[in-house]
Order: structure tokens, then C-alpha cells, then sequence
């Protein structure tokens, strides 16, 4: 078996060479593990690092295009190379490398097609209380979008079979971490976590200024792959909460029209009515929305299983062509 670990990195010519010092030599079930740097258009020494330490596979996007980006630029490069399991750490070295052997472990076993290194989340000392809380209840979110189980959701640090890695495909621009999980569960993947341990914080996040920023970008994200990967179920609910006060109002007119006694004959519930119709269009349009997205939905699954096939074929051409 093939490993590759992967490191995005973006001016990480301090925190490489710890990074690269961790990883394990050697791995029960691995014949060869080899290390890609990913330069997501770094101002700095990061490549000058790399070359230093014996890197062999440095892949370079030039400019700065994002962490999804550069993501899945590296698991597409991984698997031209031939990988049977694709790791993913950070460049920052947030994650201990030295915890890679525990991660592609239930991979190696087959019990797994992605494992999630999960961060002590409630010891981890550098976590305010505000992050702490939003870390546990974007996980709790996530779990129910994407039918998994998963501890820590916004962990990058991850290791991915070949099957999975021929299925993923990355729309958002700002993080790969949610909607991999969220299409992995949505297409029966096998997904599964792994205590990990972190280093101490060698800098802030790129990805956000503060709290309220990762708040809000997270929170953005997840609303657009709920509706990108369960469409029918997101207007569901939307469509509920519109109709469901159409039919208290519509039921509330007939009885104080039709049932009450002695109705005021000067009373037109005009307002009532106005109200009413504006929900139950509203409500009608979501299911109508619900349906088109449905439509799409199987589409773009048509879409992911020939992006799948292309990626299977161009694997197995490779593996005949290096015979």
C-alpha cells in the first residue's frame, strides 16, 4: 500500500520542518509513504523548506486559491501518483504528526473509507468557552445534515481511502473540512474518528479573523450544502414553516365566519386573508423549489459518478502503465 500525507501550506516555513520531523517512518500495512507539499502561492521560504528537507513532490498553485482549493488539488495529484490512502495535516502543525499511524489504521483494516482525527475539544487549553461551545454545536449540526458521527467536524486532519478520494468533490471556496463530511455520509461512505493529539498554537487562523467570522462563514457553509446535498428536506422545512400558520388562519377564518354564532357582519378579516395567501404562496413555491432541487441533486450525482469513473480510469491507466 501506497501512503501519501498531504500539507497544504501557506507560508509555513517555520512549522514544515516540525511537521515533517513527526511523521512516522514507518507503518504496519504500508510498503512506502511519501510526503506532498502543496504551495498555495506562498510569499515566503515554504518551498525552499520543503526542497531542503528531501521533498520530493511539491505541487505549486502560483497563487493563493483557498484551502478547499489546494485540498483536492492534493488529492487529485495523490492519486496520479498512484496512493491507496491520501492523509491530510495541516502545515501549521496543529496535529501531532506522529498520531498518523492511528489514523489510517481502520482504512488499512477496510473498516473505514474516511477517518476523522478528532481534537480534544473540551481539555483543549488554547479553546475559548465561545469556541468551545460553537465547535460541539457545529458538530452536532453537521452529524445531522450528513448522517455521521463525528466528533470534530472541522478537523482537516484525516486519512481517506482511494475509493473515497475518487468520490469527493469540493464545491465551497472556503473550506473542504464540512462538506466532505456532508457528501461522504450522503453517499454511504464508511466515515469514523480517532482521538488525536494537537501541538501548541504556533499561529492564528488564516481562514477567519475571529469567533464571529468562523460563526459565520461556518454557519453559511453549512446552510448552502444542506441545501446543495438534501435539498427536498431543507424547503420541507421551510415550506412547513409557511404552511402550517396559512392553515391556522385559514381554519381560524371559516370558524369565526361559518361556526361562531353571531359573527360581526362589518368585519372582513381582509388582513387575515392578505396573510394567508402570502404564506400558502410562499409555502407552495418552497415545495416547487424542493422538487426542482431534487432534480438537480441527481444530476449533479450523475455529474460525481462521472467525475468518479474519470478519476478510476486515469488510476487504472497509471497502474498499467507503470506494469
Amino acid at each position: 500500500m501506497k501512503l501519501f500525507i498531504q500539507i497544504p501550506c501557506l507560508n509555513e516555513e517555520q512549522t514544515l520542518p516540525d511537521v515533517v520531523r513527526d511523521v512516522p517512518k514507518k507503518i504496519d500495512g504500508i510498503e512506502q509513504i511519501e510526503l506532498v507539499i502543496i504551495d498555495d502561492g506562498s510569499t515566503d521560504k515554504t518551498v525552499e523548506v520543503a526542497e531542503r528537507l528531501g521533498i520530493k513532490h511539491i505541487l505549486k498553485l502560483g497563487t493563493n486559491r483557498g484551502l478547499a482549493y489546494a485540498f483536492m488539488s492534493g488529492v487529485n495529484y495523490c492519486l496520479e501518483q498512484g496512493a491507496d490512502i491520501v492523509v491530510n495535516t495541516d502545515g501549521d502543525n496543529q496535529y501531532m504528526s506522529e498520531d498518523i499511524e492511528k489514523l489510517v489504521q481502520p482504512v488499512i483494516e477496510d473498516k473505514a473509507d474516511i477517518v476523522v482525527g478528532s481534537r480534544p475539544i473540551f481539555k483543549h487549553k488554547e479553546f475559548s468557552m465561545v469556541k468551545k461551545f460553537f465547535q460541539i454545536l457545529g458538530s452536532m449540526t453537521l452529524r445531522l445534515i450528513s448522517k455521521t458521527r463525528i466528533k470534530d467536524a472541522p478537523s482537516g486532519f484525516r486519512a481517506m481511502s482511494r475509493k473515497a478520494c475518487f468520490q469527493l468533490y469540493v464545491y465551497s471556496k472556503f473550506s473542504y473540512t464540512m462538506e466532505t463530511l456532508i457528501q461522504a455520509g450522503n453517499s454511504n461512505m464508511r466515515v469514523t474518528s480517532v482521538d488525536v493529539r494537537v501541538n501548541p498554537k504556533t499561529r492564528d487562523s488564516r481562514l477567519f479573523r475571529n469567533n464571529f467570522e468562523h460563526i459565520r462563514k461556518s454557519g453559511t457553509t453549512i446552510m448552502n450544502m444542506f441545501v446543495l446535498y438534501r435539498p427536498g428536506r431543507f424547503f420541507s422545512i421551510v415550506a412547513s414553516l409557511f404552511l402550517l400558520p396559512a392553515f391556522f388562519l385559514g381554519v381560524r377564518f371559516i370558524y369565526l365566519v361559518f361556526i361562531t354564532a353571531n359573527p360581526d357582519p362589518e368585519r372582513t378579516y381582509m388582513p387575515s386573508l392578505i396573510l394567508l395567501a402570502i404564506f400558502a404562496f410562499i409555502g407552495i413555491f418552497s415545495i416547487f423549489l424542493g422538487i426542482i432541487g431534487e432534480l438537480i441533486k441527481q444530476q449533479r450525482k450523475l455529474m460525481e459518478d462521472v467525475n468518479k469513473n474519470v478519476k478510476e480510469f486515469k488510476y487504472q491507466k497509471l497502474k498499467t502503465g507503470n506494469k
